[in-house]
Formats: structure tokens, C-alpha cells, sequence
């Protein structure tokens, strides 16, 4: 009768402990035969092996070494590729409905449903910049578990000057004062924000007054207080000068006015300031009426039949012609391209990130097109995919995503193609990891039609 109660008793623990979160999720997988590329900028190494146990990486090394785990699930990836899931620096989270934008559709639905098409398209990590209201935060808290959805950090709310360029109607962002300024840092802070936006331009001269001195420096030096980096909106090369020498720890677009030079280079690099987003997706995109990848499967999957239609609208594409500002888009892109492979040249630390979010600035499918705009710019395709990874995670603090090593998080794309060969071997993607999680690929997504009305595969 004891013996049966222990034995009893026995299986009540085990099925308690069964029930709990953690032990619902034990599992390893083992991916193996797969060309590895970590994130590092190391060399992709052949017949490498991966063992994910819990959503997390536990070793990694040569297929012919590892030892597989009872119970363990294999995968043999002979041909394949196997990268760290894309992180995105620079994006806004639920902001639009299709190519609608307002604030309203900003609830968790609308950015649960967005962060699933990053994932699809292997960007597992995105930062919102600054136009998220406080329903970001506990979404934001997720990141620290295992899930199967893409994480995310935030700055929360952004630091715009009042009446000047920055934010997004609906949300209380604006400062007049360098008091009020350093309160909403603090406030921002004291939420989770990871770290601090500010805006600084002008939209082109038609504001009158971009974000002075006296509010910038307040914000830099209220958010080192607060243990918190900065980032600026930038478009002009004087700003980027004076933010510079306020000690800004980043910037999220790069200087689109002029042609950086050998002053300004050497001034970012003493200072330790990096170009975390280049934007020139977002750049590209404003130089077309009618968006050049409409037809291409790899984004047409991921937008509803109506959003194409209302894309390739003659009449949506000769209201942006007839812009007043249209024409200085093509400019504008031409100085980013060329200014952010300078700043490669000369050794300033720089990212990845799109802004994308926005009307018609699309969740990761921009992620795609800006790693092949990098290198157009004058980077390796290694080293965009660097960006992307390891430096990505380097500059927001992020010690447990951005490279495939023990410890690490298994978010993972595994490629068709060799993306260091081609940067558009990004597209081929296979499957799509997130902390050892299969989730649907951007090939598997049919949006807004019927799940086989978009066809088989890539």
C-alpha cells in the first residue's frame, strides 16, 4: 500500500510538473549538415551541426562531432544555409490599416498580426522608433521568453520639438522647453524604453524651425542620466555635426542634404557614433509612383489583393508624381547611398534598419530590399548580413540574440541559397526559427485570399 502511494505520488509530481510552462516547451532539436554562417562576419563553415534545446542554442560544431539527444528531433539541412533571424533597428509598429495610416489601428491585434509578417520573412528582432503609445511595453516584455513571435524593443515615445517635424498625430510627443524635454526622457525611462528618440529636421524647409540645440543637448544629457542611448532623426549635415559633438549615440537615417566629408567621418568616429539605420529602402521607395516589386511574389504573398490593387492605382501614382516634393526624392536617395558607403569606408559602426511601418514602407519585405541596397551602397554582402545580426544586437544591448552560439536564443532562417554569394539569396528562405519554434515563412502566406490561392513555394 506505501509502495503504491509512492508511486502514486510519484506520478502526481510528474504530471505537476508536466503541467508547468517550462516543462510543456522541453524539447530538442537538432539541425545538422547545414552551411553556418553565425552572424560574426567569420567565413560560413560547412557540415556544421546545431542543437536547440528549450528555444535555446546548446552547441554548435561540426556535424561529424555532435551528439544527438534521445528523443531529439532531426533535421538534416544538406544544401541549406543557416544564418541568425534579421533584426530591424528602425521600424513603427501598427500604424496603418493596408496603406491607411492613423493612429486608431494602433492596437495589439494590428501589431501582433504585423509582427508575424516580420517573422515570415525571417526579421525575428524589430525596435520601434518612437510612435508606439504604452501598449508597446508589455509586448515589449515578451522578448525575455520563449515564444514563436518576433521580439521587440522600443523607445516607446519619441522627443519631438514643438510645432517641428517628428511623431505622429494622436500622441502627446512634443517639448517647447529643455525642462519639458528632459520629463519626457524620464518618462520614457522610467516605461522600459531602451533607449531615447529625437527628431531634428524640417521636412524639406517647410517647417519653420527644426529641433534647436538648447532641446537636444537636454535630451542627450537627461537620457545618459537615465542610462539610456540616443538616437536622432537626421536629414541635414549640420545637425548631424552638432548632435554629433552633443554626443548622440546614434543616428536613424543617414545624412541626405550633402555629401558627408572627412570632418564630420572623423568627428562620428572619435565620438563612437554610429549609423544604426541607414533607411535606404525607405528612401528608394519614395522615388516611384508606382512601387517596382508589385508582381514580385516575394512581397505580393505578404499584402492583401485590395492593397495591391490600391498600389498600382493610376490614380494614387500621379497624385505622388504631381508632389511637390517628388522630384527631390531621387537626390535625396543618391546622397544616402553614397554617404552611408562612406561612412562604411571610413569605419563607422553602422547597422541595419528601414523605418519601415509607415504607409506603403512594408514590414519585412523592406528588411530584404535593404540589404541589397547596403551593397549596393559599396558594402559585402557579409557584412550587411553582419549589420543585420551580430551589430544590430551589439548596439541595443541585446546579449542573448544576433549570432548562433551556446546561450543564445534559436532564432534562426535557414536559406536555399548562399546569401554571402548573393544578398538576394536572403528571399530563398526555407524555414524560419524563433526560439527553436517553426513559424510560417513568407512562402507559406497567402494574405487576404485563400491559403493555396498564392501557389507552392518559391
Amino acid at each position: 500500500m506505501r509502495s503504491m502511494r509512492k508511486a502514486g505520488l510519484l506520478s502526481l509530481s510528474v504530471a505537476l510538473v508536466a503541467g508547468l510552462p517550462g516543462a510543456a516547451l522541453a524539447e530538442t532539436v537538432v539541425l545538422r549538415d547545414v552551411t553556418l554562417i553565425d552572424g560574426t562576419g567569420k567565413a560560413p563553415a560547412p557540415r556544421q551541426a546545431v542543437v536547440i534545446t528549450d528555444g535555446r542554442i546548446r552547441w554548435v560544431g561540426p556535424s561529424a562531432r555532435v551528439r544527438i539527444p534521445a528523443g531529439a528531433m532531426v533535421e538534416r539541412l544538406k544544401g541549406k544555409y543557416l544564418m541568425p533571424g534579421l533584426i530591424d533597428s528602425h521600424v513603427h509598429l501598427g500604424l496603418v490599416d493596408g496603406i491607411t495610416q492613423n493612429l486608431k489601428y494602433q492596437t495589439p491585434d494590428n501589431i501582433e498580426s504585423q509582427l508575424r509578417t516580420y517573422a515570415a520573412y525571417g526579421v525575428t528582432t524589430v525596435q520601434t522608433l518612437g510612435t508606439e503609445q504604452d501598449l508597446i511595453f508589455p509586448i515589449q516584455r515578451r522578448r525575455n521568453e520563449r515564444s514563436a513571435t518576433t521580439r521587440v524593443y522600443t523607445v516607446g515615445q519619441g522627443v519631438v520639438f514643438k510645432g517641428s517635424y517628428g511623431g505622429v498625430p494622436g500622441l502627446d510627443q512634443q517639448v517647447a522647453t529643455p525642462e519639458e524635454a528632459r520629463a519626457m526622457v524620464d518618462r520614457q525611462a522610467a516605461k522600459g524604453a531602451d533607449l531615447i528618440k529625437l527628431w531634428v529636421d524640417d521636412e524639406f524647409g517647410m517647417l519653420d524651425e527644426r529641433m534647436p540645440p538648447r532641446i537636444s543637448e537636454a535630451v542627450i544629457d537627461e537620457a545618459r542620466k537615465d542610462g539610456k542611448k540616443t538616437v536622432a532623426h537626421i536629414f541635414y549635415y549640420d545637425n548631424a555635426a552638432e548632435l554629433t559633438r552633443e554626443g548622440v549615440d546614434a543616428f536613424a537615417h543617414s545624412v541626405r542634404d550633402r555629401a558627408v566629408d572627412d570632418t564630420l567621418l572623423g568627428a562620428m568616429k572619435a565620438k563612437g557614433v554610429w549609423q544604426m539605420a541607414a533607411t535606404l529602402s525607405r528612401e528608394a521607395s519614395f522615388t516611384y509612383a508606382t512601387l517596382p516589386f508589385l508582381d514580385d511574389p516575394f512581397f505580393a504573398r505578404g499584402v492583401t489583393p485590395a492593397v495591391l490593387t490600391e498600389l498600382k492605382s493610376p490614380e494614387r501614382a500621379a497624385k505622388l508624381a504631381a508632389a511637390p516634393n517628388f522630384p527631390k526624392y531621387a537626390p535625396t536617395l543618391q546622397y544616402a547611398l553614397d554617404n552611408f558607403g562612406r561612412e562604411a569606408k571610413a569605419g563607422i559602426r553602422y547597422g541595419m534598419g528601414t523605418d519601415s511601418g509607415p504607409t506603403a514602407r512594408f514590414p519585412g519585405y523592406f528588411a530584404h530590399w535593404e540589404l541589397e541596397l547596403m551593397v549596393k551602397a559599396g558594402v559585402t554582402p557579409m557584412q550587411a548580413l553582419t549589420a543585420a545580426t551580430s551589430a544590430n544586437a551589439e548596439f541595443m544591448g541585446a546579449k542573448d540574440i544576433g549570432t548562433i552560439a551556446p546561450g543564445k536564443w534559436a532564432d534562426l532562417v535557414v536559406l536555399d541559397r548562399d546569401p554571402t554569394a548573393d544578398i538576394r539569396n536572403t528571399r530563398a528562405i526555407h524555414a524560419v526559427y524563433i526560439s527553436g519554434t517553426k513559424v510560417p515563412t513568407i512562402w507559406q502566406t497567402c494574405a487576404g485570399r485563400a491559403a493555396d490561392a498564392c501557389g507552392t513555394g518559391k
